[in-house]
């Protein structure tokens, strides 16, 4: 992790979760971190869980990563005050219980908008900066899913409720194939992976799956700096981590 010592990360959906879990471990490992959530008020908690010579090192600002003019204004803010974005963390995301011929369509369309165009978003921002100041070793991070990939049956008995989230978890998986493309096509050396993770212990997991073996957030964190930490010359493109014993 040397080469990123005093490098800006940027974190979306840092307010909980995964998301807080590698801001904290980002802060620790020497990086100036940048967490993007609509509730800096947790921001500002997560901050002051942190030993004090490191609090000034984390920065929480509000955007909501649905919103175009939002993630600019956010991304404006990094540029003004940190300079631009070395790393992008592309965390958050949401889930809404239902089923897909019966729920509000308002609640699909806000999936969409938060899992891939929010992805994009901050992207085409994140490659803007990484551009503009020349950096040769860039990285980009989507946190995927397991439902990414494969899309299990549901047990005897339990209504599906996944709805959108498998197809959008699908669109991340052939974003991060786009990305890999598009940023050889430019001649770039920035880095892009999609992390999978099976079922984690976090606000978002339905409550028919609580009674699964579940990963901590703590060791999807883990999982990026892994990531990070590969030499310049390789790339993860794909990192699936499950729990032991998931059924699917």
């Amino acid at each position: 992790m040397e080469r990123w010592q005093n490098r800006v990360a940027c974190v979306t959906g840092a307010s909980s979760g995964i998301g807080a879990a590698i801001a904290k471990d980002l802060v620790n490992a020497g990086l100036i971190v940048v967490g993007l959530a609509r509730r800096t008020e947790r921001m500002e908690e997560i901050c002051g869980s942190l030993p004090q010579n490191l609090q000034s090192r984390l920065h929480g600002v509000k955007c909501d990563v649905t919103s175009e003019q939002s993630v600019n204004e956010a991304f404006d803010w990094i540029e003004q005050h940190l300079g631009g974005v070395d790393v992008l963390i592309n965390n958050a995301g949401t889930h809404v219980s239902g089923q897909l011929l019966t729920m509000e369509t308002s609640a699909l369309q806000q999936t969409m908008q938060t899992n891939v165009m929010g992805m994009v978003y901050c992207t085409r921002r994140a490659f803007v900066s990484m551009q503009k100041r020349n950096i040769g070793d860039g990285h980009v991070v989507l946190i995927n899913s397991i439902l990414g990939h494969t899309i299990f049956q549901r047990s005897p008995g339990l209504v599906s409720h996944l709805n959108m989230y498998p197809v959008t978890k699908y669109g991340v998986t052939a974003l991060a194939e786009i990305l890999r493309q598009e940023f050889w096509d430019l001649e770039t050396k920035i880095k892009i992976t999609s992390l999978s993770p099976g079922v984690v212990d976090t606000d978002i997991v339905p409550d028919n799956f609580r009674h699964l073996p579940k990963l901590k957030a703590e060791d999807i964190s883990a999982g990026v700096m892994y990531i990070l930490a590969t030499p310049p010359h390789v790339q993860v493109h794909e990192l699936i981590i499950k729990p032991l014993g998931e059924p699917f």
